[in-house]
């Protein structure tokens, strides 16, 4: 394959660097259309991989709007990059497929920020044009992130995900941070083409791409443990796999706890999720961590589990299962076994530091069990 050198930019989109492209940005400066593009062009990178355009625009996004990882990157420096953000799909699978739409907003959602999404069928280009106006007005309150098809604009690829670092009412043009740069330069794009981009259905969802709005979440980021899929066959097998538990259980002694218990475990050891604990950043989060694995450790669920639990699956990675499992998993078990299971997950006597991990963790695997099936997904390689 010969190698490739950049893509001219098509004739309707504007490079940022242009004359006509910097007289749209003093136009919408002076609208106050640019104030998000500070925070951003400060963090503002060119993506690590080909298939890595969703993961560069998460760190630049992240990063822009000041949301502390909590683990380290490089030396003492805590700092997203791509690969810290592998809370969802692994990274080996994100660079052969890239993501979509759902699966930014759970990346997005797991790493410390709220994510709303917007999709083109269901919001109009009046909405969008709102959101810029909005959005490109404030610091990053919130930071607008556009998944779109590139070949609706004209230009080459499929599905891309960039940042959004302004708006100019006059001309109605948005200023999309284009985070591939090897292939093209930040440039402006007239809001009507932009929202007609979104809608072309993504081939792995059969649902048009869209927008999403992220804001610094003000729940806590988990401390010690993340939920992960492993395996080549990601959320789509967790899905199948939480699938067939439930089928599984419906189809056991629905009044046995211990039974059902004992049936999850084997399940988990073929079901693609694990919980991994992160080194801890912060030497003052040493105290907290202490009370989260004493209070795990001394919970009654432990407890009832000792003995239940198979060779080849931790004592800690099954109460964590069980304490996050989607409360669905558990319908089939007779009322009486709820009663008995829904006592010994509760967090309300539990220590602060476990509550608010257990309840991530809960929201973390929910996300990724909402995930549509389906091939994942857009990847922003090069194509000729």
């Amino acid at each position: 394959m010969d190698s490739l050198y950049r893509r001219p930019l098509p004739p309707a989109l504007i490079a940022f660097a242009s004359p006509e492209g910097r007289a749209l940005f003093d136009a919408a400066r002076s609208a106050g259309g640019m104030e998000s593009f500070f925070p951003l062009i400060e963090q503002f990178h060119t993506q690590a991989e080909p298939a890595f355009c969703g993961l560069g625009t998460l760190v630049v996004t992240l990063n822009a709007l000041g949301v502390d990882p909590g683990r380290l990157w490089r030396g003492p420096w805590r700092w997203f990059s791509e690969e810290l953000l592998d809370c969802c799909s692994p990274l080996e699978r994100v660079r052969a497929r890239g993501i979509t739409l759902d699966e930014f907003a759970c990346l997005a959602r797991c790493n410390g920020a709220s994510a709303e999404l917007f999709r083109p069928d269901l919001h109009s280009v009046d909405e969008l044009r709102a959101q810029l106006r909005s959005a490109t007005a404030s610091a990053l309150a919130p930071a607008l992130v556009v998944s779109y098809h590139r070949g609706a604009l004209g230009q080459t690829g499929e599905g891309h995900f960039s940042p959004i670092g302004g708006y100019d009412p006059t001309s109605d043009h948005a200023l999309v941070l284009d985070v591939a740069r090897f292939k093209y330069p930040p440039h402006w794009v007239p809001v009507p083409a932009l929202h007609a981009a979104m809608q072309p259905l993504d081939a792995a969802t059969a649902r048009p791409r869209g927008w999403v709005a992220l804001r610094r979440s003000p729940r806590p980021t988990s401390l010690l443990f993340t939920a992960r899929c492993v395996g080549p066959g990601g959320y789509e097998a967790l899905v199948a796999g939480v699938a067939d538990l439930q089928a599984t259980l419906a189809r056991g002694p629905v009044d046995d706890l211990d039974a059902a218990l004992r049936t999850t475990f084997t399940a988990a050891l073929a079901l693609p999720l694990t919980f991994v604990r992160r080194e801890l950043a912060l030497s003052e989060h040493g105290e907290a961590a202490h009370t989260l694995l004493a209070a795990l450790h001394d919970a009654p669920l432990v407890r009832r589990l000792t003995g239940l639990v198979p060779a080849g699956l931790s004592l800690e990675v099954a109460a964590l299962l069980v304490l996050t499992l989607p409360e669905a998993v558990w319908s089939p078990l007779s009322s009486r076994a709820r009663a008995e299971l829904r006592e010994l997950i509760s967090l309300v006597h539990q220590p602060d530091a476990l509550r608010l991990e257990v309840e991530h963790l809960r929201r973390q695997l929910a996300d990724l069990c909402a995930l549509d099936r389906g091939a994942v997904c857009d990847r922003c390689a090069v194509a000729s």
